[in-house]
């Protein structure tokens, strides 16, 4: 998150006496209004002056009414909506010297020397091009008598921040763009109809979708699993005409009703000539009669509401922005604010331009795996991901090698995709992978079978887990568990799923002294809801289910749009973790949400009831508590509900809501499949090392720390940490982690909130490079 980075600052003043502007510009995408509100508000917060300017750079060069004051109450109720409430306008007076000039004056006038820009490369270019000439511009108004040497004076340098908002996610330097998840969730609907009719009909169909950007068909193809995908960044090899077509006929031949291709805007082969998606439905009627259907989706990517993952981010974005225009100096770059991992970070704006044309560069001197890596550490990766799973198949020699997977704990959507891909991995390294059904138990008792390539071929959408999980501990099973291991000659376990799984596992490792059976490579991968699980800041399933209670936050502060002044109280999920309540809080715009985490008493549940009386005398009407299941045992939701109504009594009514196991329903979210989807396949490669390190005497024996790992995400990557070690980082009694990140974002909602409290001043975002010194990009 943002921090001051000046000691003894108060975080509520470090803005008074400066004033900011913000702005969309370009084509616009879903969550760039969270981004507008989180600027509005903390510039706020920190005592500056804030403006919207409408219509993007138009809305600066034609001035006026167009750039106008913003308030705490004019950002509320934009959460929700997709596109920007402030307008973008694609302008070309801006691109002219004479534009920018005018641009300049209407700047001075009103004071504003801090830009926020949310858009496009092209956008952020021009703020830069707009900084760099705002000394000589400043110079021209003087001369033309528009500005005294006073306002120049005042107005001597500007500070410019930008936050990427698109849904291309092409702009070198960053993980995810604003809009980009969004996107994802509106093509993955869509597929996922198309899949569902063809499954369903008696016709054997081809389905060819084309979508706008590389990223969202890449991630389309590893979220439905595919069977092809063309990107322009990789052309495919000269014959894959050929090849495409032998990949369809196997796939049919071996009793798929559908094959899925996905083809990005821009799609060339070798020859750099175009591959379209009427194209392929042309040569798969032709070549194999089969029955093609295409679609092209446009731009229903860009519209629809923002998903949870869009509006957290631009919230965070938002804030992080603020605080670097307020850090700035005439000396500091313009910079972008961005996400690396999990990680907010500042990148210099023209690095990150620059890369971004070299990727350009690349494709037109055919150096496409150049091209591949321009783009970043996540775009590889997945492309790397894909490759494996689509390109690659099992060898004809197996390795003799047993694999086990088995799902422990409560069902989680994305389940089902990690199970594909460590099945389809571990076929790909010649391993024999065995399903085990209904967790430990199942493992105890027998229930164990062969699973195959075809077996898992549609699981990348399903919900729950089709396994089978129970939440039964492996500790009073062991002996069964140990003769089924040496009786199934397994050589290596992987366990997905929560809390449970992370304690069996540990049980399992406890019990290798007495049962050397046990002493075999295991690797846990994270998967529940409550995204407790010690060794990584996401679990699968907390992205599925965090969506479905901000949706449901939002229809029910809907429900009360024609009703004035009510206040609603939900109750999540998550046992004593309060992921949910917080993040939720965050995408929904909660006023509060209590957690075990965070102590609270009588007298926070009063503040918080005089801050919504006092919100109900502004325009706002609408108030949301969150309340995780198990943040209080007697501070229950019941409780809550009626202290609020009495003491809101003639202020404002009360209703509640206990979400329950719908949080644990659903689809999972493109997220959670591609999230899944990487973390099964690093799991099979990460056990296929391990077991070569633990071959010895001709059979497998391992009993190190390293060789019983959970897999996870750790800020900007996915590592693996030797159960033994996060032991000493778990609360066992509450069954959480003893430190979680997302608890630093908590003052982030409390502040759009308007609670007047202070930021963390622990950590700080600092400039990073995406150039080096010699001028090559950085692997990011």
């Amino acid at each position: 998150m943002a921090n001051i980075n000046t000691a003894g600052v108060d975080p509520t003043k470090m803005g008074v006496g400066w004033a900011i502007a913000v702005l969309t510009s370009g084509g616009d995408a879903q969550g760039m209004n969270a981004a507008v509100r989180a600027t509005v508000r903390v510039g706020l917060y920190t005592g500056a002056k804030v403006f919207f300017v409408h219509e993007g750079y138009q809305g600066l060069v034609d001035g006026g009414n167009h750039i106008r004051p913003a308030t705490w109450e004019s950002v509320s109720m934009m959460l929700q909506l997709g596109g920007t409430v402030i307008g973008s306008a694609r302008c070309r007076d801006f691109q002219t010297r004479e534009g920018r000039l005018k641009a300049a004056y209407n700047l001075v006038k009103l004071g504003v020397t801090n830009l926020c820009v949310i858009g496009g490369d092209g956008s952020l270019t021009g703020a830069n091009i707009f900084r760099t000439e705002w000394s000589d511009l400043l110079k021209d108004l003087i001369s033309k008598g528009k500005i005294i040497n006073e306002e120049a004076k005042a107005s001597s340098h500007l500070n410019i921040v930008g936050m990427v908002g698109s849904i291309d996610n092409d702009f070198c330097g960053t993980d995810m763009t604003i809009g980009t998840d969004s996107a994802l969730h509106r093509i993955i609907e869509v597929v996922d109809s198309i899949t569902t009719t063809a499954q369903r009909s008696q016709i054997y169909y081809n389905v060819c979708v084309s979508v706008c950007f590389s990223y969202l068909a890449l991630v389309t193809a590893l979220a439905c699993g595919a069977d092809w995908v063309f990107i322009p960044e990789m052309p495919p090899d000269d014959g894959w005409e050929d090849h495409l077509c032998r990949r369809l006929t196997e796939t049919r031949n071996a009793g798929s009703r559908l094959n899925v291709i996905i083809v990005a805007e821009g799609a060339i082969n070798k020859d750099g000539k175009p591959i379209t998606c009427d194209q392929l439905k042309d040569l798969v009627t032709k070549r194999l009669g089969f029955d093609t259907r295409a679609t092209i989706l446009g731009h229903v990517q860009r519209g629809g509401t923002p998903s949870a993952f869009d509006r957290v981010l631009g919230s965070r974005m938002g804030v992080e922005a603020v605080m670097a225009l307020l850090e700035a100096t005439p000396e500091t770059p313009a910079c972008v604010v961005s996400l690396s991992g999990n990680q907010a970070v500042r990148l210099p704006l023209m690095e990150c331009v620059q890369v971004t044309k070299d990727v350009t560069v690349a494709m037109n001197e055919g150096r496409f795996d150049d091209a591949i890596k321009l783009r970043g550490r996540s775009f590889e990766n997945n492309w790397n991901t894909y490759k494996l799973l689509a390109h690659v198949r099992p060898p004809e020699t197996k390795s003799n090698i047993n694999v086990a997977i088995l799902n422990v704990g409560a069902p989680c959507a994305g389940m089902n995709a990690a199970v594909r891909a460590a099945v389809r991995i571990g076929l790909i390294q010649g391993h024999n992978m065995l399903a085990i059904h209904d967790g430990f138990e199942g493992l105890a008792e027998e229930k164990i079978e062969p699973i195959t390539w075809n077996t898992v071929g549609d699981w990348t959408g399903k919900g729950g887990s089709e396994l089978g999980t129970k939440r039964v501990l492996p500790g009073k099973y062991m002996e069964e568990i140990s003769l089924n291991i040496a009786k199934y000659n397994i050589h290596a376990l992987v366990i997905i799923g929560g809390f449970e799984a992370f304690s069996g596992a540990l049980e399992m490792v406890q019990g290798r002294g007495k049962y050397e059976e046990l002493c075999v490579p295991m690797v846990i991968i994270p998967a529940t809801v409550s995204n407790n699980v010690p060794g990584s800041d996401f679990s699968i399933g907390a992205d599925t289910a965090l969506n479905t209670i901000t949706t449901t936050c939002d229809r029910i502060k809907q429900s009360a749009a024609g009703t004035k002044r009510r206040v609603f109280i939900i109750e999540t999920m998550g046992g004593y973790c309060g992921y949910l309540a917080t993040m939720a809080g965050l995408s929904a715009g909660a006023d509060a949400a209590y957690i075990y985490e965070e102590k609270f008493g009588i007298r926070d549940l009063e503040r918080n009831v005089e801050h919504l009386i006092e919100k109900m005398k502004t325009t706002v009407k609408r108030g949301l508590i969150l309340r995780n299941e198990n943040c209080n045992f007697n501070y229950t939701t019941d409780f809550i509900f009626n202290l609020y109504s009495e003491e809101g009594k003639g202020v404002f009514d009360c209703r509640k809501n206990v979400l329950g196991h719908m949080q644990q329903g659903g689809t999972p979210t493109p997220f959670d499949r591609n999230f899944a989807t990487k973390m099964g396949a690093k799991a099979v490669l990460w056990l296929t090392e391990k077991l070569k390190e633990c071959y010895r005497h001709g059979r497998i024996f391992a009993n190190t720390p390293d060789s019983a790992c959970v897999l996870g995400m750790r800020k900007r990557g996915l590592v693996l940490q030797p159960l033994a070690e996060l032991k000493e980082q778990t609360d066992f009694e509450h069954r959480i982690p003893k430190n979680q990140w997302w608890l630093k974002l908590r003052p982030i909602m409390k502040i759009l909130a308007k609670y007047k409290i202070s930021l963390d001043t622990s950590e700080h975002a600092l400039m990073e490079h995406v150039i080096s010194k010699n001028g090559s990009a950085l692997v990011l």
